[in-house]
C-alpha cells in the first residue's frame, strides 16, 4: 500500500497536519490499513518506517505488525545537518515526539533495522528489548550486479588512467563537491571520474573539465549504469550524510574497492583496510590521499575489491535478507495463533 506524500485529501486541507509529512501521512497509512482490513482480515503488517505508523497503534494491537526502519529519529538528528534538519528547540514538544515515537515502537510486535546503527539506538536511546529488535539489511541481486571480472590493475584502456566512480542523487549532500575539489586539486594526472547524478546543473559546471564525465538521470539497476560500475576501478563516495546507503551495496556487489566517509552505518558495509578505506567528511585532502594509496598498489586494490565482493554475497544478498523479513512475519503470525488458542 503505497503512502503517497503529496496527495489532495482532507488531511491535506487540515491546518497542522497539512504542513507535517509524519502526521499527514500516519494519517494517511491507518486509513489505507483499515480500508484493507474491511476487505480482506490481515494475518500481519509491514510497515516502513516508523513514520507512517504513528496512527497505526490501535491496530497494531490486533494485528501482528512489524515496523522496519533504517536509523530513529535520534540516529537521524546526528546526521540531520547534511540534511538540512535542525532538531528542534521546544523541549516540551521534542519530549512529546519522543514519547509518542517510543510508544509506536514497543507497540510493534517485531522490529526490523537495517543496521546494528539502528538497533543500537532503539535498545539505548528508546528502551525497546534487544530481542525484538532484528537486523536485516537491504541487498542487492547478486547475480544482476556480478560482472565476472577481476577488479585489480583494471583501467582506462585508452589513458592508462585508474577509473573512480561517484553515485548520488543529491550531489552536495553525497560530497560530490569534494571529491571534485580533490580531483582538481591531485587527481587528475592519474585518474579519470565518472559522475552519476541527478543534479543536472552539475554537468553544466563541470562541462569540458579535463577527465569527467557527467551522467544524469541514469535509471536505477539500468543497463548504462551497471556498465559504468562494471567499468570502475574505485568507488568514491565521501558522503556528509547518509544511513546505510544503497548505493554503497551496489559498489560492493560489483566487486569495487570503496572510499567512504565514516556517518551514519557506512562502517558496517566498509570496513578500514579490508574493503576499503574510511575518510572524514569534507576532506579533500585524505580523499586524495586514499585514492592515491588504491591507485600506487594494484594488490591492494584487488584484495579489497574481493573483499567487497565476499562481504556483500555474505550480508546484503537481497534473496536471503528479504526471505528473512518474510519468515519473521510467519514466525510472528504462528506464535499469534497459538496465543490465541491458549
Amino acid at each position: 500500500m503505497p503512502i503517497e506524500g503529496h496527495k489532495s485529501d482532507i488531511w491535506n486541507r487540515i491546518p497542522v497536519i497539512r504542513n507535517n509529512w509524519s502526521l499527514k501521512c500516519s494519517l494517511r497509512a491507518r486509513d489505507a490499513i483499515e480500508a484493507a482490513v474491511r476487505v480482506q482480515p490481515l494475518d500481519a503488517l509491514f510497515l516502513h518506517t516508523q513514520t507512517i505508523a504513528l496512527f497505526a497503534i490501535p491496530l497494531m494491537r490486533h494485528i501482528p505488525t512489524v515496523i522496519s526502519l533504517d536509523a530513529t529519529p535520534i540516529n537521524y538528528d546526528t546526521i540531520g545537518a547534511g540534511y538540512n534538519h535542525k532538531v528542534g528547540g521546544n523541549g516540551l514538544l521534542e519530549r512529546g515526539k519522543f514519547l509518542w515515537n517510543q510508544n509506536t515502537f514497543n507497540a510493534a510486535t517485531g522490529l526490523v533495522t537495517f543496521c546494528q546503527w539502528a538497533k543500537d539506538s532503539l535498545v539505548a536511546d528508546y528502551s525497546v528489548p534487544a530481542e525484538k529488535v532484528t537486523v536485516i539489511p537491504p541487498g542487492v541481486d547478486m547475480e544482476e550486479w556480478h560482472f565476472g571480472r577481476g577488479k585489480a590493475a583494471h583501467q582506462n584502456t585508452t589513458s592508462g588512467k585508474v577509473r573512480l566512480l561517484f553515485v548520488g542523487g543529491d550531489f552536495d549532500r553525497k560530497g560530490g563537491r569534494t571529491l571534485i575539489e580533490a580531483f582538481r586539486s591531485g587527481l587528475m594526472q592519474n585518474c579519470t571520474l565518472d559522475i552519476v547524478t541527478k543534479d543536472t546543473s552539475v554537468q553544466d559546471e563541470l562541462a569540458g573539465m579535463d577527465g569527467v564525465q557527467v551522467h544524469c538521470n541514469l535509471a536505477a539497476n539500468s543497463t548504462p549504469l551497471k556498465e559504468l560500475f562494471a567499468k570502475a576501478d574505485i568507488f568514491v563516495f565521501p558522503t556528509q550524510a547518509d544511513c546505510l546507503p544503497h548505493v554503497v551495496l551496489e559498489a560492493m556487489a560489483a566487486g569495487l574497492p570503496i572510499i567512504a566517509t565514516d556517518v551514519g552505518a557506512l562502517r558496517e558495509q566498509v570496513e578500514d583496510g579490508v574493503n576499503g578505506l574510511i575518510v572524514p567528511p569534507s576532506d579533500a585532502g585524505a580523499v586524495i590521499a586514499a585514492v592515491r594509496a588504491l591507485c600506487g598498489d594494484e594488490t591492494t586494490r584487488g584484495r579489497m575489491a574481493a573483499a567487497s565482493r565476499r562481504i556483500a554475497e555474505e550480508r546484503f544478498d537481497a534473496r536471503r535478507n528479504y526471505n528473512a523479513v518474510l519468515d519473521l512475519m510467519k514466525t510472528m503470525v504462528s506464535a499469534q495463533t497459538k496465543q490465541d488458542l491458549l
